[in-house]
């Protein structure tokens, strides 16, 4: 047994807080974008979007390699890791500025869509995510 799994709660809390940080800050960062502000692209700012995005992945990866893997048996985590690919290309392509406004708008709606699939497959742990209830 690894000794790091006493601490499961608070990396838990840590990962979870950073998703939902790097959710807000990439909801505002591109919504201020797209009304034409200039602080989005701010090396600051980038930074700050680094170092949120830093410690998601650390806390995903300890919490990844203290789990059993029977409680990856249906999926949801391969989904849900699949889905994080597609919201950051998504992403990617909603903050670059060479892409026409309203292309980048649909990039920026498809990727809190994609966010909004991660977070209700993390919630229910099935790969449909929210829509797993409906399955009976």
């Amino acid at each position: 047994m690894s000794a790091l799994l006493a601490y499961y709660p608070e990396i838990k809390s840590v990962h979870v807080h950073a998703a939902m940080c790097s959710g807000a800050l990439f909801a505002l960062r591109v919504g201020a974008a797209l009304a034409g502000a200039r602080w989005p692209r701010h090396w600051l700012v980038r930074y700050l979007s680094y170092g949120i995005d830093s410690v998601l992945l650390t806390a995903a990866t300890m919490l990844f390699s203290l789990l059993p893997a029977g409680l990856f048996a249906n999926g949801w985590l391969t989904v849900k890791l699949l889905l994080v690919v597609a919201y950051i290309g998504l992403g990617i392509l909603a903050m670059r500025p060479a892409r026409a406004p309203r292309q980048r708008a649909g990039f920026y709606v498809a990727a809190l869509a994609v966010f909004a699939g991660i977070y209700g497959i993390a919630r229910v742990h099935h790969p449909l995510g929210w829509f797993a209830g409906w399955l009976g």
